[in-house]
């Protein structure tokens, strides 16, 4: 039987909460905080997110998550890491009779949990990870809402591959004005040797790219050096790039 309703996360309300989070490990607090009043007998919720080839409770909410999650991480086995990476839900009904990894099981009960839920999150990605819960109640997940629960991890996949895509753009960006900059260098750096040697451009370049193989340094630097040096100064940058909005 369920616990008193709790209506489910819809688009409009991820919406709401991604606009008054100014962070991505504020949303998925915020997420945290939600799930565990979608299992009314847990009594802890971590995020976990795989960076770099490491894993990490970014948040938690309640108190058991992050020693039990830290615990998984040490033996490289557990529900969260199963759920991260195969990509498939795990529920573990009662760690008293659970066989599989290891002394995770053992350990879990020692520690007064009996039983857990693990959803996952961007599965399959860079940062995959898992939603997970942890009761003190054998089968305390029989009364919870999982559709919202599998909803919150929905959208905190949602949430990452956003942010994913925010810090590709702010790359993007980053990228575009570096080769502004030093393309703009390159050129001036061109027009003086044009000027000094009474040359065309691409043989102006070539002596450029001559010179800067044969003192082993960068191109661009090479430039950047030749225009401080003859105009007391270096080049100045080109305007900041703005990206198309579309």
């Amino acid at each position: 039987m369920l616990a008193d309703r709790v209506d489910p996360p819809d688009g409009s309300s991820i919406v709401t909460l991604l606009l008054d989070t100014e962070t991505l490990t504020d949303f998925l607090c915020v997420l945290a905080e939600q799930a565990m009043s979608y299992a009314p007998k847990a009594d802890g919720c971590g995020v976990t997110l795989q960076r770099t080839g490491r894993f990490l409770t970014v948040t938690s909410a309640g108190t058991s998550a992050p020693a039990l999650d830290e615990k998984q991480y040490g033996l490289d086995d557990g529900p969260c890491l199963q759920a991260l990476r195969t990509g498939q839900e795990v529920h573990v009904a009662d760690l008293m009779d659970e066989p599989r990894w290891g002394a995770y099981s053992a350990h879990a009960v020692a520690a007064g949990t009996r039983s857990s839920m693990s959803f996952p999150i961007a599965p399959h990605t860079d940062t995959a990870g898992a939603l997970n819960l942890y009761s003190p109640h054998p089968h305390g997940f029989d009364d919870s809402h999982l559709d919202s629960l599998r909803t919150l991890a929905s959208q905190a996949t949602g949430a990452i591959e956003l942010a994913q895509r925010m810090a590709r753009s702010r790359q993007f960006t980053a990228d575009v004005q570096q080769a502004l900059r030093y393309r703009g260098a390159i050129d001036q750096a061109i027009g003086i040797i044009m000027a000094q040697q009474r040359c065309p451009g691409a043989e102006a370049f070539a002596i450029l790219r001559s010179a800067s193989q044969n003192r082993n340094v960068k191109l661009r630097d090479l430039c950047v050096d030749l225009i401080t040096r003859l105009t007391g100064r270096p080049p100045h940058d080109p305007p900041a790039f703005k990206p198309p909005v579309f």
